[in-house]
């Protein structure tokens, strides 16, 4: 009989240490807040890092942690509305007491979000757009972001791209969403293109939702745009480009490669369209990439697996700062070591991840180009890492 109650009792530790390692260590741990889209509006986008994070530090904590603690990540769907984001935070940060926050979801939500850090003084880790804050010479103590967007430097590297391409004698569409973000980038993408020379003939924005990007690409069409450059939120985009196709239109289109863009490159099969951006696509066939798919294969991940790269950088390089973050940890420890990390990004970008006490951001930003190859029947690399210094 005790024997049989002594196998039990090992059974059940086991059980839980295999299946819920945080139960047994959480007052060890390091506590860390995610607050992001996993529903509502725009989640397409950044639901997929719920995974990421999720496995990434499953394994972790598998392992037995980092220096010897477990990490326990506590994440709140914020649905991408402004004022219950607000309240989550708040909660986070009085009542479960993060180390550190995480957001990723629409800017809509940055303000609240932020007002609420700045009160009780905590690091603030973006996982989506990069605000202005992050960036050099003189970022805010507390702001962060690791993201693959770069305000300016995408449009900056996209418009030198149709340039080389078309030796700059081109007639250019620009389309874009009616959101803030979207308009100022597709704004700056209108004054550089003309500087180069470049003849702007239609420029759009489509606003959100929008039913029928039709007449939006009928204009485009219509002025005669060979080639068309937008900066928006995934599905505006590829939408946009499936209309103008629809009604004939035979130019080349490149646009922002967000986490879909891989997958959507292989549905269309389309050698016109052009994808940019700064993480590596599983074409690759890196180390890493190999080692997310198997990852998020045995954890049966509810995305595809090719969507889960900026959710992996993102856990790459909070285990970088916790590794780097003496116990006891406390947010001033965290803080400093934020503004001196080095993230060794394994192939998913063209270099290291580099924040400094001036740059918030990283220090040199990659981009490159994939499209479709009919000839070679899938995607190619066409353009390969261009690196750009960020001051």
């Amino acid at each position: 009989m005790k024997k049989k109650i002594l196998f039990t009792i090992n059974f059940l530790v086991l059980f839980f240490l295999n299946f819920y390692p945080l139960v047994a260590f959480t007052k060890d741990a390091y506590v860390i807040g995610v607050n992001m889209a996993v529903t509502g509006p725009g989640s397409e986008t950044y639901a997929p890092i719920k995974d990421a994070l999720d496995i990434y530090f499953k394994e972790i904590n598998a392992k037995g942690g980092i220096n010897g603690h477990p990490v326990e990540i506590i994440i709140e769907d914020n649905a991408n509305q402004p004022s219950k984001a607000a309240a989550q935070v708040k909660k986070l940060v009085t009542q479960d007491k993060v180390l550190l926050l995480i957001l990723a979801s629409l800017s809509s939500t940055y303000a609240p979000v932020v007002e609420v850090c700045q009160r009780y003084n905590i690091p603030l880790f973006f996982g989506a757009v990069c605000p202005l804050e992050v960036y050099p010479p003189k970022p805010d103590p507390n702001q962060f972001c690791s993201c693959a967007f770069g305000s300016k430097f995408d449009t900056r590297f996209a418009i030198s791209f149709i340039r080389e391409q078309t030796g700059g004698r081109v007639k250019i569409g620009l389309a874009g969403m009616n959101i803030p973000i979207s308009r100022q980038e597709v704004d700056y993408a209108e004054e550089l293109a003309k500087s180069m020379g470049m003849e702007v003939v239609a420029k759009e924005y489509t606003p959100p939702p929008t039913p029928d990007y039709t007449p939006y690409a009928t204009k485009i069409k219509d002025a005669g745009a060979q080639w068309a450059y937008s900066w928006a939120p995934w599905g505006m985009q590829i939408r946009t480009f499936e209309a103008l196709r629809k009604i004939g239109w035979k130019g080349n289109y490149l646009c922002w490669a967000h986490i879909q863009a891989e997958d959507e490159l292989e549905r269309l099969k389309d050698d016109g369209l052009y994808v940019y951006g700064t993480n590596a696509f599983f074409a690759d066939n890196s180390e890493t990439h190999k080692k997310i798919k198997d990852s998020a294969e045995k954890a049966k991940s509810i995305y595809p697996y090719t969507q889960l790269t900026e959710g992996w950088i993102i856990a790459m390089t909070l285990e970088s700062i916790l590794k780097n973050t003496p116990w006891p940890p406390t947010t001033e420890k965290i803080r400093n070591v934020m503004s001196k990390i080095n993230v060794d990004t394994r192939g998913l970008k063209g270099g290291p991840l580099i924040w400094t006490d001036q740059n918030h951001f990283r220090t040199i930003t990659y981009h490159r180009v994939y499209k479709w190859d009919s000839k070679k029947k899938g995607i190619v690399l066409f353009k390969d890492w261009t690196s750009s210094e960020v001051k």
